[in-house]
């Protein structure tokens, strides 16, 4: 059988595309946002670039302020895990409490701009972040299933995706987040 040349062409180029799109895939995960959780900051329908590897391959740790993507014990309507996007608000070893609608961390309260309505309604005792773990919150805090829920909980860092680092959509708000 002989394959002509234009025909040896498209299959170079369409292996190329895959591996190209392959390594891309790897270290981006695009994914678009399903809640209200993340409001201000982040809504409904906005698309984002989720960075695979931030943690992972780098080496890097979250720190507080990021916000990451995570696997979580809730079910979608399909019976799968859902994965939940939070802001890292404590880090192994700090202790959070939340009293009179401000969140303290290890004692000192955080300014938080990025809340929706600027404050945290719900009170909480201090719990501290075990090793291995985040405390995670939406910024949208009286709309959000959390690590203040029994639900979601401490979450392990094996279940981080990855760390939120570009919105592509909508275009009026695209950029580094």
């Amino acid at each position: 059988m002989n394959i002509s040349q234009n025909t040896k062409e498209w299959i170079v180029d369409i292996v190329v595309a895959i591996v190209i799109a392959a390594i891309i895939l790897f270290f981006v995960k695009p994914t678009i946002v399903r809640e209200h959780s993340m409001e201000n900051t982040l809504s409904d329908g906005d698309y984002l670039f989720v960075s695979r590897q931030t943690y992972k391959l780098f080496g890097g740790e979250p720190q507080h302020g990021d916000i990451v993507v995570f696997e979580s014990e809730l079910e979608t309507v399909q019976g799968k895990n859902k994965y939940l996007i939070k802001r890292v608000i404590g880090l192994p070893g700090d202790t959070v409490s939340i009293s009179d609608g401000i969140v303290y961390v290890n004692g000192e309260a955080l300014i938080e701009e990025y809340t929706k309505d600027g404050y945290t309604a719900s009170d909480m005792s201090a719990v501290t972040v075990p090793d291995g773990s985040l405390f995670c919150m939406g910024d949208n805090r009286q709309n959000s299933t959390d690590s203040r829920d029994a639900r979601v909980g401490f979450v392990p860092m094996e279940e981080i995706m990855g760390k939120a680092v570009f919105r592509l959509f909508p275009f009026s708000k695209i950029g580094k987040l």
